[in-house]
């Protein structure tokens, strides 16, 4: 434990939600949920109008829309929120050099490493409001922080601070802090753990710190009782590791009815494999070993794998053995997922890619698997961005029966006006997302359209 609350935890405001509200000026102030729309779709995120009715991350995206049948439903931009992840991360590297980033929208900072670390609970207070403006300023959005003597009190203090907030846990108020909340705050305590200590009358972290060491270790055994015993006394020594390489990099698709037709498995795991190298590429980064996986029908996951002679990120390399992988899957009854991932990461390629491209030993009868094409059909999904050569810039708000409904409007501007048009309009097109804040306004510290 730190003297002083040198280390900081940023947690994005409902991120993706956030994005799309402030891209989309009809939609603030309103319930947004997004995440996988068909039958078997999952939430992402959702904005806090519509976690009032219940709704959260990770729950069905059925049960969302009985939760809240009135809510925008909308596709996820993956794109957009890496540019702004992006954007929040460089701010972040400005107060320190150690920045563990966990996910697009959350990272710890060690400010005692930066160039101008917090000798006072004033100054690491005015470091985390300083660093809120800026990315206001930059994005749009809004963030809490939580500053701590360690980065589980950071990130306890982050959650206590939501939405677009800031705590600061002075030292040696740790305890007192803790005491009241429930065991599930500490890390590590999952459901299982939980009811184990509430069976044994252990409700609260105060309850657990009072237990004793001793009879943690009974319970849970010695490696967790240990951790547990120490986190609930507001302990913890873990550095800010800026350097959490990825392992694989894969993406993965779960379909919204089985599917068995072999001619689509073989396109998808092709689109999927030309994914998964754009998020390689991306990254900067080459592999060795391709995965393959398949769920099938009756939830059984099927995982095959090659090893290639060295590194690629040759789209046609991964594509092939993907494929080849695909023909030792069985997916006669179905599958409900694919996946397609690349392990043995490294920073550079193999010079020799046509020697890999070519098996040593080629399958017998195995089909050649084409890259991924665009299908022929345009897919007005909720939430993608468009533009109409007479209305101008809009995004989809849905569409069916051969009509598609746009709404055109922009991050800048007041609420905009809805149009039906048929999905064949030569007029209208798929289109680049519009910036949440423009360079000159970042620049100048300010953020345009309501909030």
């Amino acid at each position: 434990m730190r003297g002083q609350p040198s280390i900081l935890h940023l947690d994005m405001d409902a991120f993706y939600a956030s994005v799309e509200q402030a891209a989309k000026p009809s939609l603030r102030g309103k319930p947004v949920i997004v995440g996988g729309l068909g039958p078997r779709g999952v939430v992402a995120t959702a904005s806090y109008e519509a976690r009032r009715f219940g709704v959260h991350s990770a729950m069905p995206m059925g049960q969302a829309r009985r939760l809240s049948p009135h809510a925008a439903f909308l596709v996820p931009r993956f794109a957009v929120y890496r540019e702004i992840s992006e954007r929040v991360m460089a701010l972040l590297g400005e107060l320190s050099p150690l920045v563990e980033p966990l996910s697009l929208d959350e990272a710890f900072v060690d400010l005692a490493a930066g160039p101008a670390p917090p000798t006072s609970s004033a100054a690491a207070r005015r470091a985390g409001e300083g660093l809120r403006a800026r990315i206001r300023a930059a994005t749009g959005l809004t963030g809490s922080v939580g500053l701590a003597g360690s980065k589980m009190l950071a990130k306890i203090a982050s959650e206590q601070a939501k939405p677009d907030g800031l705590l600061l846990i002075e030292p040696g108020t740790e305890r007192e802090l803790l005491a009241p909340m429930p065991v599930r705050t500490l890390p590590g305590v999952g459901p299982a753990t939980a009811e184990t200590l509430r069976r044994a009358g252990l409700a609260t972290v105060g309850d657990a710190a009072e237990a004793g060491e001793a009879e943690l270790l009974r319970l849970l055994g010695r490696a967790h009782g240990h951790a547990v015993h120490a986190m609930a006394l507001g302990l913890d020594d873990r550095a800010v590791v800026p350097d959490r390489d990825a392992k694989s990099i894969s993406v993965e698709d779960t379909f919204d009815t089985d599917v068995t037709d072999r001619a689509r498995i073989r396109f998808e795991v092709a689109r999927l494999a030309e994914r998964c190298v754009g998020r390689l590429r991306s990254a900067a980064r080459s592999g060795r070993t391709v995965v393959l996986k398949a769920r099938r029908y009756d939830f059984t996951t099927l995982t095959r794998s090659e090893t290639l002679r060295g590194p690629t990120d040759d789209p046609v390399v991964i594509a092939e053995a993907a494929g080849r992988l695909l023909e030792g899957v069985d997916t006669t009854e179905g599958v409900r997922l694919l996946g397609v991932g690349v392990s043995g990461l490294a920073d550079f390629t193999q010079e020799d890619l046509f020697a890999q491209a070519t098996p040593s030993e080629p399958t017998a009868g195995a089909p050649a698997v084409p890259l991924a094409e665009e299908p022929v059909e345009r897919r007005w999904l909720p939430g993608l961005d468009v533009t109409h050569a007479r209305h101008g810039p809009g995004w989809i708000q849905g569409s069916g029966v051969g009509r598609v409904t746009v709404r055109f409007e922009r991050p800048g501007s007041p609420p905009g006006r809805a149009r039906t048009f048929r999905l064949d309009d030569p007029e209208l097109t798929h289109s680049d997302p519009l910036p949440l804040v423009t360079d000159a306004d970042a620049a100048a510290g300010t953020v345009r359209g309501p909030r």
